[in-house]
């Protein structure tokens, strides 16, 4: 999720979420130009100033007062220098520098942090990266790493209602997870269009080699973002169920309901892999009748050439005396003898559904 930017959209110019300030304007973090999204306090949900990285620890910790800081690939400068603004401690700094490949959640008492994998999906392949949330008494810090995609819509929708925003740093945390697995429903829906599609070549025109190496690669995409997003449901429930200082408990039911959606997702997830395997699995049996198929009409045609063979083998032996060499209709009547027993095969197979 893109952090909340350090300025409104009326102070941006056509450059982009991350354009600079216009003149006048606060910036915080200068020096870390491009790794700072967004530094804002907010005073009862409004957005009140945007805050410097060497001030921050002043505007933490106040009543009515929220202050989110976000950043994106950070140098580990940077998030050394906020840790010790917002007084983290060592073994949770030693967990933000590290990158994760696996969702986690570790309370320090005083902060919580959660580690949820962003899912984006370009073509018909995912992209995996990180985004780290720090929940704190009127904090929150996000570290974002390796997601592409922009968060700002949340930003907007939370500051349009500022009642939102004046719940805490753990309700915007539970927006945050909600709005990352809106991103997950929409990289599954992808998926799930290319599934679809994997599904109708298969039954239609069989596997073919290439189609079993593409299958193998989806299946074995799917199966990373079960890996990436099933850990999530659980968080999202220890965060709704077991008692941490951060966590007020009126925003515990809102993780519930994220939890909720993830398992939702997972088992879309999931349902989609067996769809590709039923596929598979029907694609070989049609594969496997159409052999058969093949194999009888071979047979049928190979008893009904036998016949001809047999007696031209028979009369290709040189025998001075043999049946009917020396009658005038024995040639016409020999092939007629052929072709009837031919015909008379033909139509056995024909009806038995071999030809």
């Amino acid at each position: 999720m893109q952090e909340p930017e350090a300025l409104s959209s009326a102070h941006r110019d056509a450059g982009g979420p991350d354009a600079a300030p216009a003149t006048g304007a606060a910036t915080p973090g200068t020096e870390y130009n491009g790794e700072v999204v967004a530094s804002i306090s907010y005073v009862k949900g409004r957005r009140d100033v945007a805050v410097p990285i060497e001030q921050i620890h002043s505007y933490v910790g106040q009543s009515e007062r929220l202050l989110w800081l976000g950043v994106k690939n950070p140098h580990p400068e940077l998030l050394t220098r906020v840790g010790e603004e917002l007084q983290l401690g060592p073994k949770a700094m030693e967990e933000i520098h590290e990158p994760h490949k696996r969702p986690k959640i570790i309370d320090y008492g005083n902060v919580v942090l959660v580690v949820a994998v962003t899912l984006e999906v370009d073509g018909d392949r995912p992209l995996f990266g990180e985004t780290q949330l720090i929940i704190g008494n009127g904090f929150l810090f996000t570290v974002r790493r390796g997601s592409t995609a922009p968060y700002s819509a949340l930003r907007e929708r939370l500051e349009a209602a500022p009642e939102l925003l004046a719940r805490g740093s753990d309700y915007v945390a539970s927006e945050l997870l909600d709005f990352l697995v809106d991103r997950y429903v929409q990289g599954v829906t992808k998926l799930e269009a290319v599934v679809e599609n994997a599904e109708q070549k298969l039954l239609i025109r069989g596997a073919k080699d290439t189609d079993i190496r593409r299958l193998y690669r989806q299946r074995r995409d799917l199966l990373r973002i079960h890996n990436a997003i099933a850990p999530m449901s659980e968080i999202c429930r220890r965060l709704a169920r077991v008692e941490m200082t951060a966590i007020d408990e009126h925003a515990r039911p809102y993780f519930a309901e994220v939890a909720d959606r993830v398992t939702r997702i997972d088992e879309l997830v999931a349902a989609l892999r067996d769809a590709l395997a039923f596929a598979f699995e029907a694609s070989l049996m049609i594969g496997q009748s159409q052999q058969n198929d093949t194999t009888r009409r071979l047979a049928s045609w190979a008893a009904i050439l036998a016949v001809p063979t047999a007696v031209a083998g028979i009369y290709g032996m040189n025998f001075q005396h043999m049946p009917e060499l020396s009658w005038e209709y024995g040639y016409p009547v020999t092939l007629a003898g052929i072709g009837l027993a031919c015909g008379l095969l033909y139509w056995r197979f024909r009806r038995a559904g071999w030809l």
